[in-house]
Protein backbone atom coordinates (compact mmCIF):
# COMPACT_ATOMS: atom_id res chain seq x y z
CA UNK A 1 0.00 0.00 0.00
CA UNK A 2 1.37 3.84 -0.90
CA UNK A 3 1.03 6.10 1.71
CA UNK A 4 0.67 9.80 1.30
CA UNK A 5 1.41 11.69 4.31
CA UNK A 6 -0.39 15.42 4.41
CA UNK A 7 -0.50 18.12 6.38
CA UNK A 8 -1.53 22.01 7.19
CA UNK A 9 0.00 25.14 6.61
CA UNK A 10 0.06 25.54 10.71
CA UNK A 11 3.11 22.56 11.27
CA UNK A 12 5.15 25.21 9.53
CA UNK A 13 7.69 22.79 7.56
CA UNK A 14 9.82 24.15 5.64
CA UNK A 15 8.69 23.83 2.14
CA UNK A 16 12.46 22.16 1.45
CA UNK A 17 11.76 19.75 3.93
CA UNK A 18 8.60 19.03 3.00
CA UNK A 19 9.52 18.29 -0.48
CA UNK A 20 12.39 16.57 0.54
CA UNK A 21 10.19 13.93 2.47
CA UNK A 22 7.06 14.13 0.19
CA UNK A 23 4.83 15.95 2.28
CA UNK A 24 1.26 17.25 1.07
CA UNK A 25 0.22 20.55 2.07
CA UNK A 26 -3.05 22.14 2.52
CA UNK A 27 -2.85 26.06 3.75
CA UNK A 28 -4.75 28.21 5.60
CA UNK A 29 -5.23 31.91 5.25
CA UNK A 30 -4.92 35.14 6.80
CA UNK A 31 -7.10 37.68 5.95
CA UNK A 32 -6.31 41.70 6.02
CA UNK A 33 -9.16 43.89 5.71
CA UNK A 34 -10.24 42.33 2.31
CA UNK A 35 -7.12 40.68 1.02
CA UNK A 36 -6.80 36.85 1.60
CA UNK A 37 -3.09 35.28 1.86
CA UNK A 38 -2.36 31.50 1.89
CA UNK A 39 0.21 30.89 4.26
CA UNK A 40 3.66 29.41 3.02
CA UNK A 41 1.78 30.36 0.08
CA UNK A 42 1.12 33.69 -0.72
CA UNK A 43 2.46 35.43 2.55
CA UNK A 44 5.78 34.98 4.22
CA UNK A 45 6.19 35.02 7.74
CA UNK A 46 8.00 38.06 7.80
CA UNK A 47 6.03 40.01 5.68
CA UNK A 48 3.15 38.89 7.85
CA UNK A 49 4.27 40.42 11.11
CA UNK A 50 5.61 43.27 8.94
CA UNK A 51 1.96 43.80 7.90
CA UNK A 52 0.73 42.93 11.72
CA UNK A 53 2.44 46.07 13.06
CA UNK A 54 1.07 48.40 10.71
CA UNK A 55 -3.14 47.13 10.65
CA UNK A 56 -5.36 48.93 12.06
CA UNK A 57 -7.51 45.75 13.18
CA UNK A 58 -6.72 42.40 13.85
CA UNK A 59 -6.51 40.01 10.73
CA UNK A 60 -8.89 37.36 10.82
CA UNK A 61 -7.82 33.33 9.42
CA UNK A 62 -9.70 30.76 7.91
CA UNK A 63 -9.43 26.78 7.26
CA UNK A 64 -9.07 25.42 3.60
CA UNK A 65 -12.69 24.38 2.34
CA UNK A 66 -13.73 20.83 1.93
CA UNK A 67 -13.81 21.63 -1.55
CA UNK A 68 -9.61 22.16 -1.47
CA UNK A 69 -9.68 19.06 0.24
CA UNK A 70 -11.77 17.27 -2.55
CA UNK A 71 -9.34 18.56 -5.18
CA UNK A 72 -6.19 17.61 -3.09
CA UNK A 73 -7.38 13.87 -2.59
CA UNK A 74 -8.55 13.57 -5.85
CA UNK A 75 -4.87 14.58 -7.11
CA UNK A 76 -3.32 11.76 -4.19
CA UNK A 77 -5.48 8.64 -5.93
CA UNK A 78 -3.92 8.85 -9.00
CA UNK A 79 -0.62 8.10 -6.86
CA UNK A 80 -1.32 6.71 -3.51
CA UNK A 81 -3.81 3.92 -2.12
CA UNK A 82 -4.10 6.41 1.22
CA UNK A 83 -3.07 9.21 2.99
CA UNK A 84 -2.61 10.09 6.80
CA UNK A 85 -3.65 13.58 6.82
CA UNK A 86 -2.24 15.28 9.73
CA UNK A 87 -4.32 18.89 11.22
CA UNK A 88 -3.99 21.21 13.95
CA UNK A 89 -6.15 20.63 16.87
CA UNK A 90 -10.21 20.08 16.07
CA UNK A 91 -10.51 22.32 19.11
CA UNK A 92 -9.28 25.72 17.87
CA UNK A 93 -9.84 25.10 14.13
CA UNK A 94 -12.43 23.31 11.39
CA UNK A 95 -9.62 21.85 9.19
CA UNK A 96 -9.25 18.38 10.45
CA UNK A 97 -13.77 18.08 10.18
CA UNK A 98 -13.10 19.48 7.08
CA UNK A 99 -10.39 16.51 6.06
CA UNK A 100 -12.35 14.06 7.43
CA UNK A 101 -15.70 15.06 5.43
CA UNK A 102 -13.46 15.17 2.43
CA UNK A 103 -12.01 11.80 2.84
CA UNK A 104 -15.77 10.26 3.14
CA UNK A 105 -16.51 12.49 -0.32
CA UNK A 106 -13.73 11.09 -2.75
CA UNK A 107 -13.46 7.19 -3.83
CA UNK A 108 -10.48 5.78 -4.71
CA UNK A 109 -8.45 6.07 -1.93
CA UNK A 110 -8.67 5.87 1.97
CA UNK A 111 -8.24 9.00 4.42
CA UNK A 112 -6.96 8.52 7.94
CA UNK A 113 -7.32 12.12 9.33
CA UNK A 114 -5.37 12.41 12.33
CA UNK A 115 -6.47 15.44 15.04
CA UNK A 116 -2.65 16.57 16.36
CA UNK A 117 -5.11 18.26 19.57
CA UNK A 118 -1.83 20.91 19.27
CA UNK A 119 -0.41 23.32 16.65
CA UNK A 120 2.94 24.23 15.13
CA UNK A 121 5.44 22.47 15.04
CA UNK A 122 4.52 19.85 17.76
CA UNK A 123 1.95 19.21 15.19
CA UNK A 124 4.98 19.15 12.52
CA UNK A 125 6.66 16.26 14.85
CA UNK A 126 3.54 14.25 13.98
CA UNK A 127 3.93 14.77 10.34
CA UNK A 128 7.81 13.84 10.12
CA UNK A 129 7.54 11.07 11.82
CA UNK A 130 4.33 9.70 9.71
CA UNK A 131 6.80 11.09 6.39
CA UNK A 132 9.45 8.98 7.90
CA UNK A 133 7.23 5.87 8.34
CA UNK A 134 5.22 6.03 5.40
CA UNK A 135 8.77 6.13 3.66
CA UNK A 136 9.93 2.54 5.43
CA UNK A 137 6.26 1.42 3.78
CA UNK A 138 4.31 0.91 7.50
CA UNK A 139 0.73 0.57 7.32
CA UNK A 140 -1.60 3.28 8.21
CA UNK A 141 -2.66 1.48 11.06
CA UNK A 142 0.87 1.25 12.11
CA UNK A 143 2.06 4.83 11.71
CA UNK A 144 -1.28 6.11 13.53
CA UNK A 145 -0.25 3.68 16.22
CA UNK A 146 2.86 5.48 16.71
CA UNK A 147 1.23 8.85 16.21
CA UNK A 148 -0.59 7.66 19.25
CA UNK A 149 2.38 6.76 21.12
CA UNK A 150 3.90 10.18 20.29
CA UNK A 151 1.11 11.65 21.82
CA UNK A 152 1.57 10.20 25.21
CA UNK A 153 4.94 11.97 25.93
CA UNK A 154 4.46 15.41 23.92
CA UNK A 155 4.75 18.48 25.79
CA UNK A 156 4.25 21.82 24.59
CA UNK A 157 3.80 25.25 26.38
CA UNK A 158 3.60 28.55 25.16
CA UNK A 159 3.68 32.26 26.64
CA UNK A 160 2.45 35.46 24.53
CA UNK A 161 3.25 39.16 25.58
CA UNK A 162 -0.43 40.09 25.25
CA UNK A 163 -3.54 37.80 25.47
CA UNK A 164 -5.75 39.96 23.75
CA UNK A 165 -5.56 38.77 20.59
CA UNK A 166 -6.44 35.51 21.50
CA UNK A 167 -9.16 36.68 23.07
CA UNK A 168 -10.32 38.70 20.11
CA UNK A 169 -10.19 35.15 18.12
CA UNK A 170 -11.99 33.51 20.50
CA UNK A 171 -9.23 30.88 21.39
CA UNK A 172 -9.18 32.54 25.18
CA UNK A 173 -12.22 33.39 27.09
CA UNK A 174 -12.87 37.02 27.99
CA UNK A 175 -12.60 37.26 31.37
CA UNK A 176 -8.94 34.81 31.04
CA UNK A 177 -7.99 37.51 29.12
CA UNK A 178 -9.06 40.50 31.53
CA UNK A 179 -7.52 38.65 34.45
CA UNK A 180 -4.49 38.28 32.47
CA UNK A 181 -4.41 42.50 31.42
CA UNK A 182 -5.13 43.55 34.74
CA UNK A 183 -2.74 41.45 36.52
CA UNK A 184 0.10 41.98 34.22
CA UNK A 185 0.75 38.51 34.53
CA UNK A 186 2.59 36.30 32.01
CA UNK A 187 0.45 33.53 31.72
CA UNK A 188 1.67 30.07 30.79
CA UNK A 189 -0.73 28.46 28.03
CA UNK A 190 -0.95 24.65 26.84
CA UNK A 191 -3.61 23.03 25.20
CA UNK A 192 -6.29 20.95 27.32
CA UNK A 193 -8.84 19.09 25.35
CA UNK A 194 -7.77 20.41 22.20
CA UNK A 195 -8.46 23.87 23.24
CA UNK A 196 -5.90 26.80 24.78
CA UNK A 197 -6.31 27.22 28.45
CA UNK A 198 -3.75 28.79 31.27
CA UNK A 199 -1.62 26.47 32.66
CA UNK A 200 0.21 29.21 35.12
CA UNK A 201 0.37 32.62 36.05
CA UNK A 202 3.53 33.86 36.22
CA UNK A 203 4.29 37.23 36.90
CA UNK A 204 7.62 38.67 34.32
CA UNK A 205 8.21 36.95 31.11
CA UNK A 206 11.46 35.64 32.21
CA UNK A 207 9.88 33.75 35.03
CA UNK A 208 7.59 32.18 32.54
CA UNK A 209 10.41 31.39 30.08
CA UNK A 210 12.28 29.99 33.54
CA UNK A 211 9.34 27.86 34.49
CA UNK A 212 9.00 26.17 31.11
CA UNK A 213 12.68 25.67 30.71
CA UNK A 214 12.41 24.02 34.26
CA UNK A 215 9.39 21.35 32.92
CA UNK A 216 12.16 20.48 29.78
CA UNK A 217 14.58 20.07 32.06
CA UNK A 218 13.44 18.28 34.44
CA UNK A 219 12.31 15.53 31.72
CA UNK A 220 15.97 15.90 30.18
CA UNK A 221 17.19 15.03 33.52
CA UNK A 222 15.00 11.75 33.81
CA UNK A 223 17.79 10.45 30.60
CA UNK A 224 14.77 10.39 28.28
CA UNK A 225 16.08 10.43 24.56
CA UNK A 226 14.33 13.62 23.73
CA UNK A 227 13.24 15.96 20.59
CA UNK A 228 13.19 19.64 21.22
CA UNK A 229 12.03 22.55 19.44
CA UNK A 230 11.83 26.18 20.15
CA UNK A 231 8.99 28.28 18.75
CA UNK A 232 9.21 31.81 18.37
CA UNK A 233 6.90 34.76 16.75
CA UNK A 234 9.04 37.02 14.94
CA UNK A 235 12.22 36.89 17.77
CA UNK A 236 14.44 34.23 16.20
CA UNK A 237 16.95 35.22 18.66
CA UNK A 238 15.22 34.36 21.64
CA UNK A 239 14.91 30.92 20.37
CA UNK A 240 18.55 30.85 19.21
CA UNK A 241 19.54 31.90 23.06
CA UNK A 242 16.98 29.18 24.57
CA UNK A 243 18.44 26.74 22.25
CA UNK A 244 22.00 28.04 22.94
CA UNK A 245 21.60 27.60 26.65
CA UNK A 246 19.77 24.20 27.27
CA UNK A 247 22.47 22.21 24.29
CA UNK A 248 25.23 23.63 26.66
CA UNK A 249 23.70 21.39 29.37
CA UNK A 250 22.45 18.53 27.23
CA UNK A 251 24.23 18.21 24.31
CA UNK A 252 23.34 14.83 23.19
CA UNK A 253 19.63 16.17 22.53
CA UNK A 254 18.20 16.82 19.49
CA UNK A 255 17.00 20.29 19.12
CA UNK A 256 16.05 22.55 16.67
CA UNK A 257 14.32 26.13 15.93
CA UNK A 258 11.14 26.80 14.21
CA UNK A 259 8.50 29.58 14.48
CA UNK A 260 4.43 30.79 14.92
CA UNK A 261 3.66 31.50 11.10
CA UNK A 262 0.51 33.77 10.27
CA UNK A 263 -2.13 32.11 11.18
CA UNK A 264 -1.09 31.12 14.43
CA UNK A 265 1.12 34.18 14.61
CA UNK A 266 -2.33 36.13 14.31
CA UNK A 267 -3.89 34.89 17.69
CA UNK A 268 -0.54 34.68 19.75
CA UNK A 269 0.94 38.12 18.29
CA UNK A 270 4.42 39.50 18.56
CA UNK A 271 6.96 38.14 21.05
CA UNK A 272 5.45 34.62 21.82
CA UNK A 273 8.06 31.85 22.86
CA UNK A 274 7.07 27.97 22.97
CA UNK A 275 8.60 25.44 23.42
CA UNK A 276 7.83 21.73 23.13
CA UNK A 277 8.89 17.96 23.03
CA UNK A 278 8.27 14.48 22.90
CA UNK A 279 10.24 11.24 23.48
CA UNK A 280 11.60 9.37 20.70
Amino acid sequence: MKVAVMTDSTAYIPADIREQLGIHMVPLSVVFEDETYREEIDITTETFYEKLQKAKELPTTSQPSIGYFTEKLEELKKDYDAVISIHLSSGISGTYLAAASAGEMVEGIKIYPYDSEISCMAQGFYVLEAAKLAKEQKSPEEIIARLNEMKKSLQAYFMVDDLTNLQRGGRLSSAQALIGGLLQVKPILYFADKVIVPFEKIRTRKKAINRIMGMLEEDANKGKNLNVVFIHGNDEQSALDLQKEFTGKYPSIETSISYFGPVIGTHLGQGAIGVSWYEK
